[in-house]
C-alpha cells in the first residue's frame, strides 16, 4: 500500500511500508457465529486487519463501526460486537482499510527504519540531484500563517481553457502579483470586470483600475495609457466619497452604467462615464434615508436589472431589531425619466435577467414543502401574481390644491377603467369637527353606512363617486356626521386600489385623479 509525503521544502515523494503493509483487496465470507470473535465460512479474499467489516444482507447494516483486529484461520477478531448481530449465512464483507487504530506496532510511524523513499530524486530524473533539507528555495518568510488582506488583490497565473493551459494554483513571489488599495475605505467587497479595466467596490470608495497596461502623466497632469506587463495597473478612485457598504448583492448593471447602494451614506448610486450620481434624490430621497438606515448589517438588498422594462429593480429587506423586523420593500427606478416609478409587493431572494425576461428567485415561500424554492418569471400575463398568491394594486395621490385653504373635498373620480375602488382621507384644521379622530375615510366601492351607499359612476368618460362623511357626529356641527356630504381638510389623500384576483388578466388604467371642493372659509 502506497501513501504520499509532502517535504517541507521541496517536492512530494511516493513511500511505502516494507514489513507489514500488504496489498489489501475487498472480500467476503458467510458468518457462522460469534461476537467479537467471528467465525466465517466460504471466505473469499484475505481478511486484513483495519479493514472495515460491513454485513451486506439487506436491511441488516450495522449500526456501529466495525473493524478487523485479528486474524486466525477462519476466524476474526474485532473491536466491537456487530449492532445488530448477524445472522447465520449473512454475507460479511471486508472492506477497505479506514482504521489504523488496530494495526499491529510494526506498522507504528514512530519505526522510521521501517518507510522507504520509492523517489529521492528531482523530478525523478536518471542522475538527478539527491533531494536534501539544504537551502530553503522560495521561502521569503518565516511566519507563513495566514494573512487575511481585506485591501487586497492577487492573481494566479494564466488560465486558457481552449489551450488546455491552467496555472490557477500558481504565485510567482518573484512577480508584483498583489495590488492593496487604501484600508481606510474598508474592505475589497465587489470586482467588475468591465473591457480592460477592473472596477473595484469597497465599503467606502469606488475605484478604476487599468488590466494589462499602465498610465502615465504628462507634465499638465494628463494621463496617457500606455501598454505594460502589469495585469492590475494604476487604480484609479471615481470623485466622490461613496462605496458599496457590506451590501455587494445591491449591484446591477446594464449596458456601461452600474447601479448599487452605499448602505453608510442612505443613498442609491449609478455609475457611468458622468461617474457616481445619486439617483435617490430623484424625489426619494426622505424615503431612502429612513429606509436604508433600517437595513443594518443583518439586513439585505437585492439589486437586480429588469431587461423586459429596463428598469433598475432594489428590494430593501431590513433584519430582525430587538425581537421585531421592518417591513420590506421594493421598488423601481427608470433611467428614461430619471425617477422612482413604481413599488412592488413581491420580496425576492435574487433578481436577474435572461434573453430580454426578468426572472427573480424566492428561497421560501410558505411552510407548505411544495411552494418552496421558486424560480418566478415576471411579465408572463397573470397581472399582481407573485409567488403564487395575489397582490392588490394600489395608486396614492394627493390632491393640494390652494395649500393654505381649508376645503370641502366633496367629490373623487378619475379617467381610467373601471374595476378600481378607493378610500379617501384628510386632515381637518379643528378637533371640533372630529371626535376622537383626525382622519375620515369614505369606502366608495361598497360603502353602506345608514342609507347611504356609493359607487362609482361613469359619467361624460369619468368615474366619480361622492365623499361622503362617515365620521361621528361632533359635538360643534350643526349638521350631525353623516348628514354632511364632503370632508374637510387642508389636503385630500386618496388611494386606488384594484383586485387583481378578480382580473387576472385584464389590463386597468387610469389616467387622471381629481376631486371637486369648495372652500369652507366663507367664499368659494
Amino acid at each position: 500500500m502506497a501513501a504520499t509525503l509532502e517535504l517541507k521544502y521541496f517536492n512530494s515523494f511516493w513511500i511505502k511500508k516494507l514489513d507489514t503493509i500488504v496489498d489489501v483487496e475487498d472480500g467476503f465470507g458467510a458468518y457462522v457465529s460469534g461476537t467479537t470473535s467471528i467465525t466465517l465460512t466460504g471466505v473469499n479474499g484475505q481478511p486484513a486487519v483495519g479493514q472495515v467489516l460491513q454485513n451486506t444482507a439487506s436491511g441488516s447494516a450495522f449500526t456501529n463501526d466495525v473493524y478487523i483486529t485479528g486474524v486466525s484461520g477462519a476466524v476474526i477478531t474485532v473491536n466491537v460486537a456487530p449492532t445488530p448481530l448477524p445472522s447465520a449465512g449473512d454475507s460479511l464483507t471486508f472492506g477497505p482499510i479506514e482504521d489504523f487504530t488496530f494495526i499491529p506496532g510494526a506498522y507504528n510511524t514512530t519505526q522510521a527504519s521501517d518507510w522507504y523513499v520509492e523517489e529521492s530524486r528531482i523530478r525523478g530524473g536518471y542522475n538527478n540531484t539527491d533531494v536534501d533539507l539544504g537551502v530553503k528555495a522560495y521561502i521569503v518568510e518565516d511566519d507563513n500563517k495566514q494573512n487575511h488582506r481585506f485591501n487586497s488583490m492577487i492573481y494566479s497565473g494564466i488560465f486558457n481553457s481552449r489551450t488546455g493551459i491552467n496555472n490557477t494554483n500558481q504565485f510567482s513571489v518573484g512577480e508584483e502579483i498583489t495590488r492593496s488599495l487604501d484600508p481606510v475605505n474598508g474592505s475589497i467587497q465587489k470586482l467588475y470586470a468591465e473591457d480592460t479595466n477592473l472596477i473595484i467596490f469597497q465599503e467606502a470608495k469606488v475605484s478604476n483600475a487599468l488590466i494589462d497596461k499602465d498610465a502615465i502623466y504628462s507634465a499638465e497632469g494628463q494621463p496617457l495609457t500606455t501598454s505594460g506587463n502589469l495585469v492590475i495597473g494604476q487604480v484609479r478612485a471615481y470623485a466622490g466619497n461613496y462605496g458599496i457598504s457590506t451590501n455587494p448583492e445591491s449591484f446591477a448593471v446594464y449596458g456601461y452604467r452600474k447601479y448599487f447602494t452605499d448602505r453608510v451614506q442612505n443613498v442609491v448610486l449609478r455609475l457611468s462615464g458622468n461617474g457616481l450620481e445619486e439617483i435617490s434624490n430623484y424625489g426619494m430621497v426622505d424615503y431612502f434615508r429612513d429606509n436604508l438606515a433600517l437595513v443594518r448589517d443583518n439586513g439585505k438588498i437585492i439589486g437586480g436589472w429588469d431587461q423586459h422594462n429596463k428598469q433598475y429593480t432594489i428590494s430593501l429587506q431590513p433584519g430582525e431589531v430587538t425581537g421585531k423586523t421592518p417591513p420590506s420593500d421594493t421598488l423601481v427606478f427608470d433611467d428614461k425619466i430619471n425617477g422612482w416609478v413604481s413599488r412592488y409587493s413581491y420580496i425576492p431572494d435574487l433578481i436577474f435577467s435572461l434573453r430580454n425576461n426578468f426572472y427573480s428567485y424566492k428561497g421560501i415561500v410558505s411552510v407548505s414543502s411544495s411552494n418552496n424554492a421558486k424560480l418566478w418569471q415576471h411579465y408572463k400575463g397573470t397581472r399582481g401574481y407573485f409567488y403564487e398568491k395575489y397582490f392588490e394594486s394600489q395608486i396614492t395621490t394627493i390632491l393640494n390644491q390652494d395649500p393654505a385653504t381649508t376645503k370641502s373635498f366633496k367629490t373623487i373620480d378619475y379617467e381610467g377603467d373601471s374595476g378600481w375602488e378607493a378610500r379617501a382621507s384628510t386632515n381637518t384644521d379643528t378637533a371640533a369637527k372630529v371626535t376622537a379622530a383626525t382622519d375620515f375615510y369614505a369606502n366608495l366601492s361598497n360603502m353602506e353606512t345608514g342609507l347611504f351607499t356609493n359607487n362609482f359612476k361613469l359619467k361624460e368618460d369619468t368615474y366619480t363617486a361622492n365623499l361622503l362623511n362617515i365620521s361621528a357626529a361632533g359635538s360643534a356641527e350643526i349638521l350631525f356626521g353623516q348628514e354632511l356630504s364632503g370632508i374637510k381638510g387642508y389636503y385630500l389623500e386618496s388611494v386606488l386600489t384594484l383586485d387583481n384576483a378578480a382580473y387576472s388578466n385584464t389590463e386597468k388604467k387610469i389616467f387622471m385623479v381629481g376631486s371637486s371642493t369648495s372652500r369652507t372659509n366663507g367664499y368659494q
